[in-house]
Formats: structure tokens, C-alpha cells, sequence
């Protein structure tokens, strides 16, 4: 997992060069067929990938970006109604019948369907309208990170060829760099306040908090620990009413129009009691893991959780756990 993260930064420059054509291909097609919505599948990891995109997208285009879960057709067998609309679907292996299905009752529906994957022979590719390729090479850790951080570089890549927006092609160049200054020795003093936790909060807005449920994900798989992904926004609902003095809350934080509303949010959260820890941008708080900036709030997000990729993993070791081999789980799994 250590090893594969630190890899994270040249597959991302790799990936972001090789399928910059295919950006273009698809950037292209929004030119010509103007979509309604676009729609997602994915599960794990590259669900999150496929959330950061939700969030990135809809806030620089103002598209409707929907995911479907895939059972709606591998299990319940549903004729979907996608005319004109585009498909993504995110997977690492490709492997997965219940996605491959969707992707299959999509394009019977109407839809583009475009496959962003890191092995592009296999069935999702093949079957795919246009394949996006993440470069990753053997990704050998249960704990997914590289393909995770490539298919959220790749969809980015998709939004600024869409968008032409200059800040964000910008900040994607920068994107490589951010990650490989990002992935350094964890902070320790944040290793020892997680390592003995039972359940804690993550959370974050807009792309922050599709990589707030990134990482409860990732404290589940590698620690065996219990966390919860939240919206900073919805942690103030009924969520609350589990913070009281000491309560671990790990917030990831870039300065993006949320900024205030996120400080002000946390502010409210650690005057309850909870033991706020950031992740990002320097909020000032007593244990912030600032990790450099890309230029752009949104893409920032990325370089925030490979930091936290190191973090977690470390938290594992010190909790006496292998994070490479977690208990009941195997790299591929195959669902219907």
C-alpha cells in the first residue's frame, strides 16, 4: 500500500498525458450531442473517484451527474431509459459482472458509455464506447490508492477538456508534483490520537467529502476501524448527536467557496467537544496535515487524501495490523 501509493504521482502524469486524446474525443461528443445528464457506476473505490467527478463536474458545468447502482440491472433487470445521455463507469479490474452489466442495459438505453479503467482488455473495456485507460500498471494491495487517485485525475482530465477552463487544465499539470510532495513520512502526532480510536467522523464538502468517504472506506479496510463519512454540511443534523468531549472528527478542508461555511462547521463541532484534525489547506488548527496546493480547491482534494493513504496505512502498523492483508477481503470482488 506504501509503496503503490508513493507510485501515485507518476501513473497520475503518465495517465494524464497518454489519454489526453481520449479526453479530447470525449469532449467532443458533449460538443456535438450537448447530453442531458451524465450517469455513473462504480463500486468501492472507484465509486469515490466517481463521486469526486460528481461534485468536480456538476460545480464546473452545472451537468446532473447520477450514479445507478448496478444491481438495477444485473439483479432486477430494469430497461433503462439514457437516451443521448453519457455512461461512465469506473473500475479498476473491469471485472465485475453486475457493472459490466449496467454498462451493457446503458447503452441498450441510449447512452454513450465510456469505460475508465486500468485493464483495458477486459470486459468493460471491450465493450465500451470509448475506454480511458488509467496506466496504473499491477495494483497488488487490497487497499486500492493509485487506481483510485488516476481514475479521479481522469476524470478531472475529462472536466477541463469539457470545460476548457484554463485554471483547471492548470492545476491538473500541477497535479503529479502536489501528489508526490504529498506522500512524505506521515504526521505521528496525528498516528498516535488515531491509532487507539474506536469510530470516528471524516468528513468534508463538495470534492472534499468524496474523499472523506474515500478514506472511512480505507480506516475500515486497512485498520479495522470504524468510520463514518459525512458532508460537513449533514455531520450538523442527526449525526451530532454522537460528538461529545474527545470525539475523533478528521476533516479533510481545501479553500473552495465552502471554506467558510466548513471552518464555522467545525468551529461548532469542536465547541461540542470533538477532537478536530484536518487534512488540506492550514486552517490553523493544532493538527493539520497541510498538503500542498494544485491552484485549484477542488482538485486539492486528491493531494489531501494521498496524504491520508500514508496516514492510514501508518495507523495500521502501530494498531499491529498488516494493511496489505485485511481480514476477509481479496483484491478482486465480483458481484452481481
Amino acid at each position: 500500500m506504501k509503496q503503490e501509493t508513493r507510485q501515485a504521482a507518476d501513473v497520475v502524469a503518465q495517465m494524464l498525458a497518454a489519454e489526453r486524446d481520449n479526453f479530447a474525443r470525449l469532449a467532443d461528443h458533449f460538443e456535438r450531442q450537448r447530453p442531458k445528464v451524465v450517469s455513473t457506476a462504480a463500486r468501492g473505490s472507484s465509486d469515490h473517484a466517481a463521486t469526486f467527478f460528481k461534485y468536480l463536474f456538476e460545480i464546473m458545468t452545472g451537468y446532473p451527474v447520477a450514479s445507478i447502482g448496478p444491481s438495477v440491472a444485473s439483479v432486477y433487470e430494469t430497461r433503462l431509459h439514457l437516451e443521448g445521455a453519457v455512461h461512465v463507469t469506473v473500475s479498476q479490474s473491469g471485472a465485475s459482472p453486475d457493472i459490466v452489466a449496467l454498462q451493457s442495459a446503458a447503452r441498450r438505453g441510449g447512452a454513450f458509455t465510456v469505460a475508465v479503467v486500468n485493464v483495458t482488455e477486459s470486459p468493460l473495456a471491450r465493450e465500451a464506447d470509448l475506454v480511458i485507460g488509467l496506466h496504473a500498471g499491477p495494483e497488488r494491495s487490497v487497499a486500492a490508492t493509485k487506481s483510485c487517485l488516476a481514475a479521479a485525475a481522469a476524470l478531472a482530465g475529462v472536466t477541463a477538456a469539457i470545460t476548457g477552463d484554463a485554471a483547471l487544465v492548470n492545476a491538473l499539470e500541477r497535479l503529479p508534483q502536489a501528489l508526490a510532495a504529498a506522500t512524505g513520512t506521515p504526521d505521528s502526532t496525528l498516528v498516535d490520537k488515531i491509532a487507539p480510536s474506536h469510530s470516528l467522523y471524516i468528513t468534508g464538502r463538495g470534492t472534499g467529502f468524496a474523499v472523506a468517504l474515500e478514506a472511512a472506506l480505507k480506516a475500515k479496510e486497512t485498520c479495522g476501524l470504524h468510520a463514518e463519512a459525512f458532508s460537513l454540511a449533514e455531520v450538523m443534523h442527526g449525526p451530532m448527536r454522537l460528538v461529545e468531549a474527545g470525539f475523533p472528527i478528521l476533516a479533510f478542508t481545501q479553500e473552495d467557496a465552502a471554506s467558510t461555511a466548513s471552518d464555522e462547521a467545525m468551529a461548532r463541532l469542536a465547541g461540542l467537544g470533538a477532537d478536530i484534525m484536518t487534512i488540506g489547506h492550514d486552517s490553523g488548527g493544532t493538527r493539520t496535515i497541510a498538503t500542498p496546493t494544485t491552484g485549484h480547491g477542488l482538485l486539492d482534494a486528491l493531494p489531501a487524501l494521498a496524504a491520508y493513504y500514508g496516514l492510514i496505512e501508518a495507523v495500521a502498523q502501530r494498531r499491529g495490523l498488516d494493511p496489505d492483508r485485511p481480514r476477509n477481503l481479496s483484491k478482486v470482488t465480483e458481484t452481481i
